[in-house]
């Protein structure tokens, strides 16, 4: 049961940071993923740089529209991250019971840290394609959850599954990076003072968080990028330009038009603001997630405590 309540600690603090970090970040993660979607056509595009999808907000006073999809985001970020939170905890202290171990390797994490991931994007991911189309939706034009993700066929809802799995090495890599970054200097500091180290500070887990994930992004952006594509809404023309387009959302059809228009730097269209989005976002997330871990452990002990004294009344009775 321990192992089960810390678990859930774990899943509840990780989710609750997810969910203030993606609200928080929400505008640029729009403006991100709209100009990560545009592909360069012929050598023409719509928008140079990040700040031409904000300025197109503004200039057709849309900017409440930079929030589209926030529900739907932040409900897929909320459960991905308990999900991936609670298996992520679950899989290491399982892994620690059956092997004896004391501690875990570094290829131990980042393949329990994939496992954690998969179940998670399986899951998640028609929540997942549903936000990528409402973001990349003209402004002012997106669709409520539930259209979004009745509009095409069952499989519709699954496009880009495939990169999904493909990057669960992405937070794989970060959260291994940061768990080891981490515990060398939780170590540091308990040979340096008296007391035991227990958390690390607000400023640190920032640091430890901005620099794991950069990690993370560098190496698997080219998947991201084909992901982003991949997922975007159509616009609404006619049906056979667009049953045109759909066929062309395979991977390999992806990679080759990518590859066409915009060369091999075309894979890496839009790293800096990924790279900054998603640092941010996940800096906020770890550092927030540490800051509130002992008072959710606090919270679930006591709630545990209320309902075992709570069914002892009832029996006596």
């Amino acid at each position: 049961m321990g192992a089960d309540l810390e678990s859930l600690s774990e899943a509840t603090s990780g989710a609750i940071g997810s969910l203030l970090s993606t609200t928080i970040l929400y505008p640029l993660d729009t403006c991100k993923t709209k100009y990560q979607a545009e592909a360069r056509d012929h050598g023409q595009q719509k928008y140079r740089n990040l700040t031409d999808v904000l300025w197109e907000a503004i200039s057709t006073r849309q900017v409440l529209s930079l929030y589209q999809g926030l529900g739907t985001k932040n409900l897929q970020s909320f459960i991905s991250q308990f999900i991936y939170f609670y298996g992520y905890s679950y899989f290491k202290r399982l892994y620690l019971e059956k092997s004896g171990s004391k501690k875990i390797g570094t290829k131990v994490n980042l393949f329990i840290a994939a496992a954690a991931g998969a179940c998670t994007a399986v899951i998640t991911q028609p929540l997942d394609t549903a936000s990528s189309r409402m973001q990349t939706s003209a402004f002012g034009k997106s669709k409520g959850l539930w259209e979004t993700l009745t509009e095409g066929s069952y499989s519709d809802a699954f496009d880009g599954l495939g990169i999904s799995l493909l990057l669960t090495s992405n937070p794989a890599i970060q959260y291994t990076v940061f768990d080891q970054l981490k515990l060398r200097l939780l170590k540091t500091n308990q040979n340096n003072t008296e007391k035991t180290a227990v958390t690390l500070s607000a400023f640190t887990a920032f640091v430890l968080g901005a620099l794991s994930k950069s990690i993370a992004t560098i190496l698997t952006y080219p998947a991201i990028r084909c992901k982003v594509v991949i997922q975007a809404a159509d616009s609404d023309d006619d049906e056979a330009k667009k049953a045109q387009r759909k066929s062309r959302k395979t991977l390999s059809a992806v990679i080759h038009a990518i590859w066409k228009k915009e060369g091999i730097l075309g894979f890496f269209k839009g790293l800096h603001a990924q790279i900054l989005k998603t640092v941010l976002s996940s800096a906020f997330l770890l550092m927030i997630k540490e800051k509130i871990a002992a008072t959710t452990w606090v919270l679930i002990l006591a709630s545990r405590r209320y309902l075992f004294l709570t069914r002892g009344k009832l029996k006596g009775a």
